[in-house]
């Protein structure tokens, strides 16, 4: 499904419809060139997903052209950015030649991948086919999205994959900067999370006094569009990123002052996680024996335009009410 080319110019930037990178059109043949505000003309991969999608909203909204890359261009997530201004591309992660079209003549090239859907192996596999096929385009910087920890042995699965991925970046030669965001605050939204919290309750198998570091999309997003614009700066860094510290127990408080409604938080034993999910138990084992260790405050100190989120203020922004769960009574 091919969306109508917008018919007006943008601060004189062309905004060009679907590219069709599988059936061979020509993403070259689209103009690189920045206009004299510094507009950047930006790959972004998984952009109709979440990190992905936040990452290309902030771009746009900051004036740059984004080439959304996706398998389903039909999708409404599709349709949703071409309308924010963004060029659509088909593309394959397992199909290097639609990676490779997809990078040509862009400044930036944004790369992720996840475990979740298609296992470890395959995200590795796909994650270095970004790589090789930014390098194949002459992509002059790579940002590549990581997990924090993953350069530290941790043993962890799916924090391994990505640091095969991470290797491979490095030893591609290409300009690149790695960034590795901590545990998601928006975890609490998910399926897995959001069951359990409309039933009042938060159990993790993490110790209800042991600290997690947390980050929201948005700040990733604000934080690595930050990175595409100062790339000298950032240019073969790798840094991990995180908004606020706390426990599970401060996180069930204050979803429950944001909700009013009461969240209580359990810790489950890790014994329970480890009979359905190997992997996720020995990430919660690290999680209480090592934990990430992003420098919060320093970040902070250095990046303030980001408007890293305390969680508090993240919980107070959500919308709870779809989690059903009875309101907190009030008493006088």
């Amino acid at each position: 499904m091919a969306f109508p080319a917008l018919d007006a110019l943008r601060e004189g930037f062309e905004v060009y419809p679907v590219v069709d990178a599988i059936g061979g059109t020509s993403v070259e043949a689209h103009a690189r060139e920045k206009d004299m505000s510094g507009k950047l003309n930006v790959l972004v991969t998984g952009a109709t997903g979440k990190q992905g999608g936040h990452l290309a909203r902030e771009l746009l909204e900051r004036g740059h052209s984004v080439r959304a890359l996706t398998r389903k261009p039909e999708s409404p997530a599709a349709a949703a950015l071409a309308a924010l201004g963004a060029t659509i591309v088909r593309g394959d992660f397992e199909d290097q030649g639609t990676l490779e079209r997809a990078a040509r003549g862009v400044d930036t090239a944004f790369a992720m991948a996840t475990p979740f859907e298609i296992g470890e192996e395959a995200e590795t596999r796909e994650g270095i086919n970004i790589v090789h096929a930014a390098s194949a385009a002459d992509v002059s910087h790579l940002v590549y999205s990581s997990v924090a920890g993953a350069d530290r042995a941790t043993g962890i699965p799916h924090f391994d994959s990505k640091f095969e991925v991470e290797k491979e970046v490095r030893r591609s030669g290409v300009p690149f900067t790695i960034v590795a965001p901590v545990f998601f605050m928006e975890n609490f939204l998910a399926d897995y999370m959001a069951d359990g919290i409309a039933k009042g309750s938060i159990a993790i198998a993490v110790p209800a006094t042991r600290r997690m570091q947390q980050i929201p999309l948005a700040d990733i997003a604000r934080f690595t569009a930050l990175v595409i614009e100062r790339r000298q700066s950032f240019l073969g860094k790798r840094i991990d990123i995180a908004s606020d510290e706390l426990t599970f127990a401060t996180a069930a408080a204050a979803i429950s002052e944001a909700s009013g409604r009461h969240i209580e938080y359990t810790a489950l034993p890790i014994d329970s996680v480890r009979q359905w999910n190997k992997d996720l138990a020995h990430m919660y084992e690290w999680f209480d024996r090592v934990g990430y260790d992003a420098d919060v405050v320093g970040l902070r100190s250095l990046y303030p335009e980001v408007g890293w989120h305390r969680f508090s203020t993240w919980a107070a922004e959500q919308d709870w009410s779809a989690t059903g769960v009875p309101v907190t009574p009030q008493h006088a």
